[in-house]
C-alpha cells in the first residue's frame, strides 16, 4: 500500500499572526514603511487645515476623517495608480496599507465616495499646488535639491478619447459648448471640454501635458506646469524657470527666439540641443555637443518613466483641466515622496545624503 503524502494544513489563527505577517513583509521590503520612516506629515497640516468644513446635517451624524488621514489615503491612490472604488477595497484588503495608514480592522475605512469627495474639496480650495509647493520647500531646506544643474521637460497624460463630430470640434476649440450639449446634462458632464488633440512622431495624443523642472542629480520635480496637450513644450517654460535657476539642460523642443529670451531674461545658462532641418542637417561638431548634452537631459525620462510603469499617472480619467491639473500636480508631489525614500534608503547622493525621520 502507498505512503499517504503529507502536505501543509490550515492553521488555527493565533495571537501574534498578524506581527509575524508583517515582519515577513519588512524583510521582503515593504515601500510603504520605508515610506513612512522618512516622512514628516505634519508639514501639510497647515495647508489641509483650510479644507472646507461640511458639519453633519442633523444630530449623530458620523464625523469626517481627519484630513491628515484621507491626504494620506490621496498619496495611496496615486502612488498605485487606483480608482476611487479600488483604493477603498485595497485598503480594506491589504495588511501593508493598514500600517501605512495606521488603522486596524476594527477601524472604519472611507468609501469611494468619501474619498472623490475628499479629492472634490482639494480641488476646488486649490489647495493642491500649495501642498506640493511646502513639500518642495521641504525637500530644499533638508539638501535634497542640490543646485547642480536642472533639466526641464514634458509628457502627455493621456485621458479618454472624445467622439465628437467635426462641427461640434471646431466649437470646443472656439471655446464655446457644442449646440444642444447644455440640453443634455448627463451628456455634457462626461465631455472634456479642455483637453485638446496633438501629433508627435506620427502618433496621436489627447489630453494634457505635464511641464516639469526637475534637480539634476536628485531627480526631484521643482517646480511643475500643467496645459492641454496642443501646447508647446516651449511655450511653457517661462512657467517652471526662475531668475537665477542654476545650468538648464532642454531638448530641442525649446529651440527659439523665444526660449532665449526666457533664459537670457532670467540670466539661466541654457544647454539646448541643436535642431537639424531639411535643407540644414547637423555637422558632426553639433552632433557631438547633443550627445554630450543629452547625458544629462536624459535623466529627466527616469522621472517619467517611473510615473508611467510604476505610478501609472500618465493616463487619468477624469474630466476637465481643474480635476486633471491637481491629479497631474499631485502625482508630482507623490513621485518626489518616493524619490526621496529611494534617495534615503540607496544614498544615492553619497556622503551627503541628508536624513529625514
Amino acid at each position: 500500500m502507498a505512503k499517504e503524502k503529507k502536505y501543509i494544513e490550515s492553521a488555527q489563527p493565533g495571537l501574534f499572526d498578524s506581527m509575524d505577517r508583517l515582519s515577513q513583509i519588512d524583510k521582503m521590503g515593504d515601500p510603504l514603511a520605508n515610506l513612512n520612516a522618512i516622512m514628516d506629515w505634519e508639514i501639510f497640516q497647515p495647508v489641509l487645515a483650510r479644507i472646507p468644513r461640511t458639519d453633519p446635517k442633523g444630530p449623530g451624524g458620523r464625523p469626517p476623517f481627519r484630513p491628515i488621514f484621507m491626504f494620506r489615503v490621496l498619496v495611496l491612490q496615486s502612488l498605485y495608480g487606483l480608482a476611487d472604488e479600488q483604493t477603498q477595497f485595497q485598503i480594506l484588503d491589504r495588511r501593508s496599507f493598514h500600517r501605512f495608514l495606521g488603522i486596524t480592522e476594527a477601524d472604519t475605512v472611507p468609501d469611494q465616495n468619501t474619498i472623490r469627495e475628499f479629492r472634490e474639496k482639494l480641488t476646488e480650495a486649490g489647495l493642491f499646488e500649495e501642498l506640493f509647493s511646502v513639500h518642495a520647500e521641504y525637500l530644499a531646506s533638508k539638501g535634497f535639491v542640490t543646485r547642480k544643474g536642472n533639466l526641464v521637460d514634458a509628457s502627455f497624460v493621456e485621458v479618454p478619447r472624445q467622439r465628437n463630430r467635426k462641427e461640434e470640434n471646431e466649437a470646443i476649440k472656439r471655446g464655446e459648448i457644442p449646440e444642444g450639449w447644455e440640453d443634455d446634462p448627463k451628456r455634457l458632464a462626461h465631455k472634456d471640454l479642455d483637453a485638446r488633440w496633438t501629433k508627435k512622431n506620427q502618433q496621436t495624443f489627447y489630453g494634457y501635458k505635464n511641464h516639469v523642472n526637475v534637480d539634476l542629480e536628485s531627480k526631484l520635480v521643482v517646480r511643475a506646469e500643467v496645459t492641454d496637450a496642443s501646447v508647446h513644450d516651449s511655450q511653457a517654460l517661462d512657467a517652471v524657470t526662475r531668475e537665477g535657476d542654476c545650468p538648464t539642460w532642454l531638448d530641442a523642443g525649446y529651440t527659439g527666439p523665444a526660449c532665449v529670451d526666457v533664459l537670457k531674461r532670467k540670466k539661466i545658462k541654457g544647454h539646448v540641443c541643436e535642431k537639424g532641418a531639411r535643407n540644414r542637417p547637423l555637422t558632426r561638431k553639433q552632433k557631438r555637443s547633443n550627445r554630450a548634452k543629452s547625458r544629462k537631459r536624459s535623466r529627466v525620462e527616469h522621472v517619467f518613466g517611473f510615473m508611467t510603469g510604476s505610478m501609472r499617472a500618465m493616463y487619468k480619467r477624469y474630466i476637465g483641466y481643474a480635476r486633471n491639473r491637481a491629479s497631474i500636480i499631485f502625482c508630482n508631489l507623490v513621485y518626489n515622496m518616493a524619490r526621496t525614500e529611494q534617495i534615503v534608503r540607496l544614498k544615492l547622493l553619497g556622503r551627503t545624503t541628508p536624513q529625514l525621520g
